[in-house]
């Protein structure tokens, strides 16, 4: 009996560990990221293009936060890859992000992001111009 038992245990992991592994990533909806910026993506066409927008909880700026439209395509795939940039509607500042869509052992979708950051400024101070990060989203 506890050899049944233990073959029964070990299929049913082999079986969620199977769905874990064929689940699809899907970048459509609400995201929020280790900072609190919210992020929402609506539908990805047929060619991966996509639209949305993204209010951030963080500024260098003292102008007051409001939310900015974003762009981008991703890869169409089980654990995509994708791009997007947000033009601040705030500042005259321009963000791309890069990254990619991963499903976890728990079955939740998580987005892993770089970003380049790029302020307007005078080309003496070009070199601080760029500021480079990474975030983490997860679903809102």
């Amino acid at each position: 009996m506890e050899e049944i038992l233990a073959l029964v245990g070990l299929l049913s992991c082999l079986m969620m560990s199977t769905a874990v592994e064929s689940a699809q990533c899907n970048l459509e909806g609400q995201w929020k990221n280790d900072l609190g910026s919210n992020m929402t993506i609506s539908v990805v066409s047929n060619s991966g293009l996509f639209k949305g927008t993204y209010l951030s909880a963080v500024s260098a700026t003292n102008k007051t936060i409001v939310e900015s439209p974003l762009i981008g395509l991703q890869q169409l795939s089980d654990s995509p890859t994708f791009g997007f940039t947000v033009k601040w509607a705030f500042t005259n500042s321009i963000t791309v992000f890069t990254g990619q869509c991963f499903i976890r052992e728990t079955g939740q979708p998580i987005l892993q992001t770089t970003w380049l950051l790029r302020s307007e400024g005078d080309i003496k101070d070009n070199w601080q111009q760029t500021r480079v990060g990474n975030n983490i989203f997860q679903p809102k």
